[in-house]
Order: structure tokens, then C-alpha cells, then sequence
């Protein structure tokens, strides 16, 4: 009998130990979309006997697999994240490390209570902005995981990440970048009912073309509100001079999620300091109100709001 108690007890703690696969559910969900840079070529090198990219397969701790962070799979299905994160979404290209574990890690590293992240891949390589517009491809599978997502787990998507431009920097694209990137952001925004959604936005350090410069500078201006700049420049590169190494695409995802962190603690705060301010500018107008246009930055990032 007390054998029998004793395998009991012991097939209790086992399976107590296992998570169900209806509790893998996240807390907090981000978009990431893009080109290659987001979908990631961290330790990606060409086989000089097949002639055929490979990943070498290392994944560095910051990038560590964890139930309390989930990917949307393919079939839309929530899993427990591992590298290569966008291996199903990017699979014409051979992807490695990229931004969105070491950014969901650095979020977790620095508020434990979180909660749990639901990452949802969508970047594909190569692709230039209008790739990205509605109706699209690109854009309608963009869509389509977002409201999947959102769907399942009933809570709102908390930022999209995007890292995409290096396929534009030819003279016309690079002209065009800054409308073409306004109008995707508003048609996202509304159509997944999220007017002011939280845009995390990568400034590319390299691409192909002779007019870097231009897309950079449509990035660094662009005139919408809640967007959150992260400037790549300076971050090392993999042979190609094109995609970021392992060690720059861990340092990106740290950065996105620091100032990810910050725009929110600083959001609560302008909310929490907003019926003072109110109330000094009622006086002072004799009750009226005014709008206000202000541009911060700090530490890499910048958010640009403006009165819609």
C-alpha cells in the first residue's frame, strides 16, 4: 500500500510539473515585422562547400527559452519561443538570431511581473515598404496573426516592432519611404482598432542602395504620434555589411525593450501629472484649453507626439 502511495505521489509531482498546452497564454502581446534584420541573420555564414547559407546554430544566453515567453506559431497556435524565432514566417531565407528574444529577456530581467509576452513573427527579408501596404500579402498576414492573437489571449497588443527600409534606399523608393511608412502605420492602426498603438521603430544603419541617408532621415522625421526611435548606427555587422551580427541583433532587441520601458514610465507619469497640469492651465486661461506639440528624447529614443 505504501508502494502504491509512493508512485502516486510521485506521478503527481510529474505532472504538476508539465505545462498545459491551455495555459500557454500570453500577458502582453508585440507584432514584430519588417525585412531580415527583424526576422534575423544573427550567426548566419555561407558553407563554402554547399555554397548555402546556414545558422551556426548558437544561441546566446540573452536569448534563453523560457514558458514565459510564447510565439504565435504558423498554424497560430501559442509555443514556447526559441530561436530561430521567425523560421516558419521566413522560410524562403535561412534565419538566426534577431531582436525579439533578447528584447522579450530584458523586459522580463527588469520587471519580473510582467507577465507573459506573446510574440507574434511576421518579418520577411527582402522586403521594400510597398510590400508592406494594405492589401497586400505581407500586410493582410500582418493583420490576420494580430487579430489572431489579440483573439485568443482577449488583451491588447502592446507595441508593434518594426525594422525594415534597407530594401528602399534606391533613389525613388528612398524619396517615397516617408509616405509610404506614415500610410502603412495609419492603415495598421486602424485596422486593428488601435489609433495610438505603440510603434517601436528601428533607424537602419545600412542598405542597399546609394541613399541610405534618405530613408534614415524619413525615419528620424516621421510626424506620427507614439512612435519610439531606435537608431542601429554603430552596431556591427556580419560580412555582407547588410544584416546585423549576433552580438548587434541581442544589443538592438535590449534597446527596443529599455526604451520600450521608458516611453511606458514616462506615459503613466505625463497621465498621472495631467489633472495638475490641467487644472494651472484652466487658471490661467481663465478655463480654457490648448493643445500642445513636444518632441523628447533620451538615450537613443525619441517620441514624437502631435495632437490628432
Amino acid at each position: 500500500m505504501m508502494f502504491v502511495s509512493i508512485i502516486f505521489l510521485v506521478l503527481v509531482t510529474h505532472v504538476g510539473s508539465v505545462m498545459p498546452t491551455e495555459e500557454l497564454k500570453p500577458k502582453n502581446i508585440f507584432l514584430l515585422a519588417g525585412q531580415s534584420n527583424m526576422a534575423g541573420r544573427g550567426g548566419i555564414y555561407n558553407d563554402t562547400k554547399t555554397n548555402l547559407h546556414k545558422w551556426d546554430g548558437k544561441v546566446p544566453p540573452q536569448c534563453t527559452p523560457t514558458p514565459k515567453i510564447l510565439t504565435l506559431s504558423l498554424n497560430k497556435t501559442w509555443e514556447i519561443a526559441r530561436e530561430p524565432l521567425h523560421k516558419e514566417i521566413d522560410n524562403l531565407k535561412t534565419c538566426g538570431v534577431g531582436p525579439g528574444m533578447p528584447f522579450s529577456n530584458q523586459i522580463l530581467a527588469k520587471h519580473p511581473d510582467f507577465g507573459v509576452i506573446g510574440l507574434v513573427p511576421c518579418a520577411v527579408g527582402g522586403t521594400k515598404i510597398e510590400k508592406w501596404q494594405k492589401g497586400t500579402t505581407l500586410y493582410n498576414q500582418l493583420v490576420d496573426r494580430a487579430r489572431a492573437a489579440r483573439q485568443c489571449t482577449s488583451c491588447n497588443i502592446r507595441a508593434l516592432l518594426w525594422y525594415q527600409g534597407e530594401s528602399d534606399c534606391g533613389e525613388r523608393d528612398s524619396r517615397l519611404y516617408m509616405g509610404r511608412l506614415e500610410k502603412f502605420f495609419n492603415n495598421l492602426r486602424h485596422d486593428l482598432d488601435s489609433p495610438y498603438l505603440p510603434i517601436l521603430l528601428v533607424v537602419i544603419s545600412a542598405g542597399e542602395g546609394n541613399f541610405l541617408r534618405n530613408v534614415r532621415d524619413a525615419q528620424l522625421n516621421i510626424n506620427l504620434k507614439n512612435v519610439v526611435r531606435v537608431d542601429a548606427m554603430g552596431l556591427t555587422l556580419l560580412p555582407d555589411h547588410l544584416h546585423l551580427d549576433t552580438k548587434s541583433a541581442v544589443r538592438i532587441g535590449q534597446k527596443l525593450a529599455d526604451d520600450f520601458l521608458l516611453s511606458q514610465e514616462e506615459t503613466a507619469e505625463k497621465k498621472h501629472q495631467q489633472p495638475n497640469i490641467q487644472g494651472a492651465t484652466d487658471q490661467s486661461n481663465g478655463g480654457g484649453r490648448r493643445g500642445s506639440a513636444n518632441r523628447d528624447g533620451c538615450g537613443g529614443m525619441e517620441i514624437v507626439e502631435k495632437n490628432e
